[in-house]
């Protein structure tokens, strides 16, 4: 049997004075689907991915990864198993060049100069980002920083990405290209969850599709 990648056990969340955006939630996700986590604006959507990811605790119940409780996990840890991107990918860019971006985690993790160099011009050809290597990223088009936080992610090699609304500000182009990347990594057994108003774009990738509505799952189909 298949054991889910990340499993929440009746879990809730809220924002302090707030009334809860999750509430008693239970969900299994699995390396080997692509899903697709839908709903409108207000329906805990972000919250979930972020709770997920450890960067909320819930206030109530479990969030397991790898048949781990991550409560008994550093940010550090969980950030090695699961890639996240944030909503705005400006958030999480911090390098001053779009080859610094993607070395930071190599060389923290003690890689050679060699091995550096070899991943870099590998993620930099992957990502169509050769010709902006040495630019500022902050300086970069909204897909172009897409592409970056999600090249710099995954030479920490994680098994399993959450992205949430990687579409939005792309326009119909660099949203095909996206959406070749991202079938390329599944195939390469990498596990996803996208966050997504974009029905559109989520159909062709999902094989599993997620509603949710006032913070509850209202909806789960394969």
């Amino acid at each position: 049997m298949v054991e889910p990648y990340i499993e929440l056990d009746d879990v809730s969340f809220a924002y302090e004075r707030c009334a809860p955006v999750i509430q008693a939630l239970s969900l299994k996700l699995y390396k080997e689907q692509f899903t697709a986590i839908t709903g409108p604006n207000g329906s805990g959507k972000t919250t979930l991915g972020k709770v997920m990811t450890g960067i909320l605790r819930p206030q109530k119940g479990r969030v397991i990864i790898c048949g781990k409780d991550s409560a008994d996990m550093k940010l550090g840890e969980i950030g090695r198993r699961i890639g996240y991107l944030f909503q705005n990918p400006a958030l999480q860019i911090f390098a001053p060049t779009v080859r610094e971006e993607i070395s930071f985690a190599l060389e923290l993790k003690g890689y050679s100069k060699e091995e550096i160099d070899s991943e870099i011009s590998r993620s930099l050809k992957n990502f169509d980002l050769v010709h902006r290597s040495d630019a500022f990223p902050f300086k970069l088009s909204r897909g172009e920083k897409q592409r970056l936080a999600i090249a710099a992610m995954l030479v920490n090699k994680p098994d399993f990405l959450i992205l949430d609304e990687p579409t939005t500000g792309l326009d119909m182009e660099r949203r095909r290209v996206l959406s070749d990347i991202l079938l390329g990594l599944k195939k390469k057994g990498i596990g996803m969850a996208v966050i997504s108003h974009d029905r559109a774009f989520v159909a062709c990738l999902a094989d599993r599709t997620i509603r949710m509505y006032g913070g509850e799952i209202v909806e789960d189909r394969t």
